[in-house]
């Protein structure tokens, strides 16, 4: 949250609005599950093989900075690194590093304990195709599903019916081994079978899932003969969790915590605030207008006209985005409940996080939380404009939406701040705001208007647990 102040205020006119730090003593953290207080083990025989985006795999030495390199191996490491999965797919070296990875599992007995760290990106380096199934007939059965118009749930399921370490298979691969895993979340929810296909996790899905798929999409009658023989040989129903009593999953990072954690910064800087949900998912264009209805509500009751007509008429829009966009979790009774006992009397921060989608439509350079950004500006913009004497007026707001990870789509950016005068400040330089979003072009805007001021620029940070958004929003001082 300092850090948000830092890059908003002296562009946005916000200067004062960080209020002085309450005193509040820090939070502890908390202690270390007994399984993973010990002394460290002598390391194990053989090689540890880890790779990019999910176990440790290191992509490209020259894009990290001074204190990055500081943390690769050194020479003669017992580590082995094995680069692969570029582009998050599959290829030869991952697949290398998967075999590494089986082999040593294979190979533990009761006496040790293997480490998982999981993130985002881990199913890419994990493709170890269940025997006969080759990794080539997995990838053209999966482009072709893809092709189709199959999800991204549905493509996870297949694959892990195929795979001999997805689904729960390299905790199953290294019983009796006691297993703890360390998990970083980058999906809606936290399900464990999800993140990275759910490596040391029991699957929720059957092969019958799998078979539904298949028919679903006109291909169970093309199937390699090697498909057919590994899903007519799995069984019927997913493994029970008493398979995994060797295995201890614990996330380590989420948008929940990063979120109760800006939280508790936040309300050391003063800030009233609420946490509206870590499940914010469906098209930027909606999930925006349901931002721009959330501040107009606060800035309505900062005027004392919440109750009023125009409250009204705002609340049921709000209500019917929220369930538009079913977005898991989120109760608009209680929201709209919270929101009472923000303001007027201080600063309010309102926090979201999860993962939104843009639908295509231009050939411009963005990024989700770019175009939403500048989406809920000019939303600001057009109520503002239209509503004569709109409370929006008389408040600051500064809208940012960022990705975790440091880089929103194929951009230099991790996100974007907006705020209500963006839209003016875009035609006084001759920028038309509409123009660029309606070619999916919020990185350009956004690298001109102000000479780039309103871009968050944070550099790659090696951690995604999705994006954040955040609200702040406190009343004019009267003159």
């Amino acid at each position: 949250m300092s850090q948000w102040h830092q890059c908003c205020s002296p562009p946005l006119g916000l200067g004062a609005l960080s209020p002085q730090p309450r005193g509040r003593p820090s939070a502890k953290a908390p202690s270390l599950p007994s399984a993973m207080r010990c002394a460290p083990p002598a390391p194990f025989p053989g090689q540890v093989s880890v790779g990019p985006p999910g176990w440790v795999q290191v992509s490209g030495r020259d894009s990290l900075s001074a204190p990055g390199r500081d943390m690769l191996l050194r020479p003669h490491s017992r580590i082995e690194v094995i680069e692969g999965a570029r582009n998050n797919l599959p290829d030869q070296e991952a697949l290398r590093g998967a075999g590494a990875i089986r082999d040593l599992a294979e190979g533990l007995t009761a006496d040790d304990l293997l480490l998982v760290l999981i993130s985002g990106g881990g199913s890419a380096l994990l493709p170890a195709p269940t025997p006969p199934v080759l990794l080539e007939e997995k990838e053209k059965l999966t482009k072709m599903l893809a092709s189709r118009g199959a999800a991204i749930q549905e493509l996870n399921t297949v694959r892990k019916a195929l795979s001999l370490l997805k689904g729960g298979g390299l905790a199953r691969l290294a019983y009796p081994a006691q297993v703890v895993s360390l998990i970083l979340s980058d999906v809606i929810g936290d399900p464990l079978d999800v993140i990275a296909s759910g490596p040391t996790a029991a699957s929720s899905h059957s092969v019958q899932d799998c078979l539904q798929i298949l028919d679903k999409y006109k291909l169970l009658t093309s199937l390699p003969k090697s498909v057919e023989t590994v899903l007519s040989s799995s069984p019927a129903s997913p493994t029970s969790l008493e398979d995994y009593s060797h295995v201890f999953n614990v996330i380590i990072g989420s948008n929940t915590l990063a979120l109760d954690e800006a939280k508790r910064q936040a309300e050391d800087l003063g800030y009233a605030t609420l946490v509206l949900s870590a499940a914010i998912c469906g098209e930027v264009s909606r999930v925006s207008a349901l931002y721009c209805q959330l501040i107009q509500l606060v800035c309505l009751a900062f005027a004392g006209l919440r109750d009023g007509p125009l409250g009204d008429e705002v609340r049921a829009k709000l209500l019917q985005l929220a369930a538009e966009l079913e977005i898991p979790g989120l109760n608009p009774a209680e929201t709209l409940q919270a929101l009472r006992g923000l303001g007027p009397d201080g600063p309010v921060c309102i926090l979201a996080g999860g993962e939104t989608t843009v639908q295509l439509q231009g050939s411009g350079k963005g990024g989700r939380n770019q175009e939403l950004a500048l989406r809920v500006g000019l939303g600001l913009h057009r109520a503002q404009a239209a509503e004569a004497g709109s409370p929006l007026g008389n408040c600051e707001i500064i809208f940012l939406s960022g990705g975790t990870d440091g880089q929103d789509g194929p951009t230099a950016a991790a996100g974007a701040f907006s705020s209500l005068e963006l839209v003016d400040e875009a035609r006084r330089e001759g920028l038309d705001v509409e123009a660029f979003l309606s070619n999916n072009d919020s990185y350009t805007f956004f690298s001109q208007v102000q000479h780039g001021h309103h871009l968050l620029v944070t550099g790659l940070t090696g951690t995604n647990v999705m994006d954040i958004q955040a609200i702040l929003i406190r009343a004019k001082e009267r003159s």
